[in-house]
């Protein structure tokens, strides 16, 4: 039942994505026809597959990864432990990432699900269509430390361009960029809140009030700090520029 329900949620995401685009996506269908029973089945076995995986992929190949992780560093540096809750941050991580993607997303309708809806192009060359924009967003975002990283692992050949470079070397390299990007702007946004914890535990013991804990006397000052220099709209803002370089 738990599989059931899994795959069930992972169909309705996949759905939704379709109807984010404006596509029709009761368009989608599968010809079964023609082929025999076992490789029916291995079809279809592929395709639940594909959709109970569908969101892991899409939130990793995407700039979710980043934003998220951002978030909980502003979170951590304010001191709050469930203030926002998590629902609220992973919700404003969707819907910057949507912000972020829809260009990408766009262009996938447009050279990708649309003339593949109309028969204009075969399955294979809509996945090829698809996955470029993608590619060409994760290449922009990826650093060339980690790139050649992972094709040195691979012992793949140097690639003479950017479309020689192996899909399964760019994930995983794309994905240690986004985390290093995180932390990178997690560190700066920690530094301020750093400075008024140490400033108000010098104060607390030069008055000799040791038994009183710092961070419930810094907790209203980093607020007020973080309100003031309007924190969260210079995070945002932040975070959308990052992907436009």
């Amino acid at each position: 039942m738990r599989r059931i329900l899994k795959i069930v949620s992972a169909s309705a995401t996949v759905t939704g994505i379709f109807l984010l685009l404006g596509s029709d996506a009761s368009a989608v269908s599968i010809d079964f026809n023609g082929m025999p029973g076992t490789a029916q089945t291995l079809q279809l076995l592929f395709l639940l597959t594909l959709l109970s995986l569908a969101p892991s992929i899409i939130l990793m190949m995407t700039s979710f990864t980043r934003i998220t992780i951002v978030m909980s560093f502003v979170r951590s540096g304010l001191g709050l432990q469930q203030t926002p809750p998590n629902q609220v941050l992973i919700g404003l991580s969707l819907f910057l990432t949507l912000f972020i993607m829809t260009p990408v997303a766009n262009q996938i309708n447009e050279e990708a699900y649309k003339p593949f809806s109309k028969g204009l192009i075969t399955q294979e060359q809509a996945f090829t269509n698809a996955i470029n924009p993608v590619r060409t967003f994760m290449l922009k975002q990826t650093n060339t430390q980690e790139m050649k990283l992972f094709l040195s692992i691979s012992n793949s050949e140097n690639p003479q361009n950017y479309d020689d470079i192996p899909t399964q070397a760019l994930i995983p390299a794309f994905v240690l960029s986004e985390l290093k990007k995180a932390f990178i702007m997690g560190f700066m946004i920690l530094i301020p809140f750093m400075i008024i914890d140490m400033v108000i535990a010098s104060t607390l013991m030069s008055m000799g009030m040791i038994m009183v804990p710092p961070a419930m006397i810094s907790l209203p000052f980093k607020l007020i700090l973080f309100v003031v220099v309007d924190g969260w709209s210079l995070v945002v803002k932040t975070l959308v520029l990052s992907f436009s370089r």
